[in-house]
C-alpha cells in the first residue's frame, strides 16, 4: 500500500472513531437502550412524578407507572415489580425481601425520590448486591425554610390566630391574647446538625437567638463557628433549649429519642419542632406533654403513622400545629428530585456511577 493510501485510510478511521465518540457522548442513554443488542431495560416508577423525570426515563427504558390515587397498593407493587431492572419508589413503598423475590436477579437499582431511607431494608438490598440511591442536598433548603416556618406558626399561634379570626373570636385587640414566645434572646437546641440543622441554624440566626446549641454524632466544628453553634449532650440540649428542632435521621439509635423522659427534662416554656422522621419521637408521650404542659407546644410536619388518623388526640390540641409532611414541597426541589432519580436509575443501568448513591 503506498503511503498516500495508508494515510488516506488512517484519516478515515480516526474519523469514523471521533465521529462515534461524539454520538455515544451526547446519547449517552443509547447504551442502555441497545447493550447487547438487547430491549430497552424494564423501570417501575410507584407514582405520578414530573414530566421530565418521566421523558428522561422513557428516552432509555421501558416504563411502567402507578397512575392512581395515593401510594401504589402492596399487591401491586408486588404485581408489576417482577423483572424489573429499575425501581423508582417514594418514601410511603416498603422495600423489603419479599418486594426483592418478587423482583427477581434482574434488579439493579432502587432509587428513591427522598433524602430518608428507613423505608428500604437496607441489609437485605445490599446482600443480593443492589444498588441503592437517594436525593440528598437537593431538599436541605426547601426543607430547612418549612422547619423555620413551622417553628414560627407554632411559637406565634398563627394557626390558631387565623381561626380564631375566621370564627369570631377576635372581638378586640388585647395585650396579652395569643402571645407567644420569640426568638430574640432564645436558645435554639438542633438535634441533628447535617446539612438540614445547618440551614436551619443560619435562617433562625438573623431573629436574635441568644445561643445555637446542637446534638450530633459527630463534631461540626467549621458549620459550628459560622452560627455560634456549640456541640453539648442530648440531656444538656433539652434541659437549656427553649426551642428544639429536629433534623436527625431515623435509626435504630434515634428511634424514639424523645420519650417520656426526654420530654420532662425540657422546660415547661418550650417548642418543640419535628421535621425528620416521625419515629424519632414517642407520639403518646409527646400527647401528654403537650396535655400536661409539660413542655409549651410542638409543630409537627412528621408522624406516626401517616397520614394521622383524623381522630388522633394531637389534632385535638391546640398547642400542636401538625403539617402533612410537606418539607421538600417546594415545587422546583420536588421536580429536582425526580429528575436526579431518573438520572441514578439512568447511570445505574449503564453500568456508570450513580449520582447520589446510598451507600450505608
Amino acid at each position: 500500500m503506498s503511503c498516500l493510501r495508508l494515510l488516506t485510510t488512517c484519516h478515515k478511521i480516526c474519523k469514523k472513531i471521533t465521529s462515534i465518540e461524539k454520538v455515544s457522548a451526547l446519547t449517552s442513554c443509547r447504551n442502555v437502550r441497545y447493550h447487547s443488542g438487547k430491549m430497552k431495560p424494564q423501570v417501575y416508577v410507584t407514582r405520578q412524578v414530573n414530566k421530565e423525570a418521566l421523558d428522561l426515563l422513557n428516552e432509555c427504558c421501558e416504563v411502567s407507572i402507578w397512575s392512581g390515587p395515593g401510594p401504589v397498593p402492596r399487591d401491586e407493587l408486588l404485581k408489576n415489580i417482577s423483572n424489573k431492572a429499575g425501581l423508582f419508589c417514594m418514601l410511603t413503598d416498603k422495600i423489603d425481601a419479599e418486594v426483592l423475590n418478587k423482583a427477581g436477579e434482574n434488579l439493579k437499582i432502587i432509587a428513591t425520590m427522598s433524602v430518608g431511607y428507613d423505608h428500604l431494608d437496607v441489609t437485605e438490598i445490599k446482600k443480593r448486591g443492589i444498588k441503592m440511591a437517594y436525593t440528598p442536598d437537593i431538599l436541605t433548603d426547601a426543607t430547612a425554610e418549612l422547619a423555620v416556618a413551622l417553628l414560627l406558626a407554632t411559637s406565634r399561634r398563627l394557626l390558631e390566630a387565623n381561626e380564631e379570626a375566621r370564627i369570631g373570636g377576635w372581638q378586640a385587640w388585647s395585650p396579652f391574647w395569643l402571645c407567644g414566645p420569640g426568638l430574640k434572646n432564645s436558645t435554639v437546641g438542633i438535634v441533628g446538625f447535617g446539612r438540614i440543622g445547618q440551614e436551619i441554624a443560619k435562617r433562625l440566626k438573623p431573629f436574635g437567638p441568644k445561643r445555637f446549641l446542637y446534638y450530633n454524632r459527630s463534631e461540626k466544628p467549621e458549620a459550628a463557628n459560622e452560627v455560634g453553634a456549640k456541640r453539648v449532650s442530648f440531656d444538656e440540649l433539652l434541659m437549656e433549649s427553649d426551642f428544639i428542632s429536629v433534623s436527625c435521621a431515623l435509626t435504630p439509635e434515634t428511634k424514639e429519642l424523645f420519650n417520656e423522659n426526654a420530654f420532662k427534662k425540657m422546660k415547661n416554656t418550650a417548642v418543640f419542632v419535628n421535621t425528620s422522621r416521625g419515629g424519632v419521637v414517642d407520639q403518646d408521650a409527646l400527647v401528654n406533654a403537650l396535655q400536661s404542659k409539660t413542655i409549651w407546644a410542638a409543630g409537627l410536619d412528621v408522624m406516626t403513622p401517616e397520614p394521622l388518623p383524623l381522630d388522633h388526640p394531637l389534632f385535638k390540641l391546640k398547642n400542636c400545629v401538625i403539617l402533612p409532611h410537606i418539607g421538600s414541597a417546594a415545587i422546583e426541589t420536588r421536580q429536582e428530585m425526580g429528575l436526579l432519580t431518573a438520572k441514578n436509575i439512568i447511570a445505574a443501568l449503564n453500568n456508570e456511577p450513580v449520582l447520589t448513591e446510598l451507600k450505608i
